[in-house]
């Protein structure tokens, strides 16, 4: 195997085609039970089990072991990972690839820290497939990979901040804002850390302020990803607002898998997309 892509479950990907690729799955843990977020989790399951449960929950991260299991044999590994200031999967994978890089030494691993999730993985691995298809050589892949990660961005829009809260992501204060009146908070991954803009009251306002703060940004007509956690009605809305603005643009709605459905919880909107067409 010459090429291989790998992820954590963070970036909301089981498969990809024509190009080797695993998901390294992260881990809720609830004091009742633990969900591996592989293709065996029921989403849909774990996401009213969590929103009954009134205990205290955590994530946890692949370790380097698992990590070097996905390298398997390949030459030239490319990892995507969730944002190193958020997880500990980053470093993980970077122990990882200093003993598969010493184990190996004519192989390479080109680590990439996402400083996001979600839909912003996806179009990173989404990225990557395209350069491998295209045959280009490792060095070309890891520059222009590492350059692409600088023209991408998250949106979300988020109904309750509940687990953020309890794991330290964002302040108890600002969580207590999600939910009340119908406030959602709309945001950005900015720095590797959750960033929130707006309190908008009411999902069509949330839509707004979500297609605001995409333009004030920079997108003019990139590729878009919309996952949602059981919301794909809003999804669809910001699919047609913003069509009715590119009509060329690539938007696809996707939905949110464990990790992202557990921290961004029901309703939510994770909205990966390119502020430039590299």
């Amino acid at each position: 195997m010459k090429f291989k892509i790998v992820a954590d479950s963070a970036a909301d990907l089981l498969t990809i085609e024509s190009v080797p690729f695993t998901s390294v799955p992260l881990k809720i843990l609830t004091d009742q039970k633990e969900y591996v977020d592989n293709e065996n989790l029921n989403i849909s399951q774990m996401v009213d089990d969590l929103s009954k449960y009134k205990g205290k929950s955590s994530t946890a991260c692949p370790g380097p072991g698992e990590w070097l299991e996905a390298f398997e044999d390949a030459e030239y590994v490319f990892c995507v990972t969730i944002t190193s200031n958020l997880s500990g999967s980053y470093n993980a994978a970077c122990v990882a690839k200093e003993e598969y890089e010493k184990a190996h030494p004519d192989r390479n691993v080109c680590i990439v820290d996402s400083l996001s999730a979600g839909a912003e993985m996806t179009l990173l691995v989404e990225k990557l497939q395209e350069l491998i298809l295209a045959g280009k050589a490792y060095e070309e892949i890891r520059e222009t990979i590492l350059a692409y990660n600088e023209t991408t961005h998250l949106i979300f829009s988020l109904e309750s901040l509940k687990n953020l809260a309890n794991n330290g992501r964002v302040s108890p204060a600002v969580a207590k804002i999600a939910g009340i009146l119908g406030i959602r908070v709309v945001g950005i991954a900015q720095e590797g850390v959750l960033a929130p803009q707006d309190k908008s009251r009411g999902e069509k306002k949330a839509i707004a302020d979500v297609i605001k703060n995409m333009k004030a940004l920079g997108y003019a007509g990139g590729k878009v990803l919309i996952h949602s956690c059981q919301n794909e009605n809003a999804a669809k809305q910001v699919k047609e607002q913003l069509q009715q603005m590119y009509a060329n643009a690539s938007i696809r709605i996707g939905s949110t898998r464990g990790l992202c459905s557990y921290y961004a919880e029901k309703g939510c909107l994770m909205i990966g997309f390119e502020t430039s067409m590299m």
